[in-house]
């Protein structure tokens, strides 16, 4: 049995005009945003049931892995280690509102996204420490398919270790809204099959027909 992993961004949210720094505010879907979730559901039916379905505790995580199940809210393993990335005095606030309260700092963190922390939060390099254990050790127990909902902070973060990435490009990871990566757990590690899929989601006879081709 493949020993594959779904990881996925939550479902839509409203956002704020002009936007403003969302990590830990605990928002819930929109009406877009539950109709992704739903749809997801339908195009990962030949693959639940999941062993395993996780989710980062904020709502967002949690209602889209519901959404997608068909599973109660008490069904969801919770991970607090895959919580949004923690923006600290940024969480809420406009790049207007930060380059006023915070002289400079917006244009030191795009320096070093690795390393800057805002006041009181997280740098990436912070968030990767917390979250890439928390990968592996999934990755070690996993049987089967395993589901796990996330952010695009937390996703980004991930993407970037696997593929050997420097922190300081994350962003240019792409990770819409219901965006569904596939890795694959091997005894060498976790390799990437696919980053923001937002159409029909390959299944996993896919991948094993691929594997077969590239040792034929």
């Amino acid at each position: 049995m493949q020993r594959l992993i779904y990881l996925l961004r939550h479902g839509e949210i409203n956002k704020a005009v002009p936007r403003r720094f969302l990590g830990r505010t605990d928002l819930e879907l929109n009406a877009n945003g539950i109709r992704q979730a739903l749809a997801l559901g339908g195009q990962l039916q030949h693959i639940i049931p999941f062993a395993r379905i996780i989710a980062s505790p904020l709502k967002r995580a949690l209602q889209t892995a519901t959404l997608i199940s068909g599973r109660s809210i008490e069904a969801i393993e919770v991970i607090d280690a895959l919580s949004e990335i923690d923006l600290g005095a940024w969480e809420g606030r406009t790049v207007a509102e930060i380059e006023h309260n915070f002289p400079g700092a917006f244009e030191e963190r795009g320096q070093d996204l690795e390393h800057y922390r805002p006041q009181g939060g997280e740098s990436f390099g912070d968030l990767a420490a917390r979250v890439c254990p928390a990968l592996l050790g999934l990755a070690a127990q996993n049987c089967g398919p395993l589901l796990i909902v996330a952010h695009a902070g937390v996703n980004r973060v991930l993407l970037s270790r696997i593929l050997h990435r420097p922190l300081q490009r994350l962003l240019e990871i792409p990770q819409d809204y219901g965006a569904v990566n596939i890795l694959r757990v091997k005894a060498q590690g976790i390799e990437v099959l696919a980053i923001n899929a937002l159409g029909p989601i390959p299944s996993p006879h896919s991948f094993i027909t691929a594997a077969q081709g590239k040792t034929a």
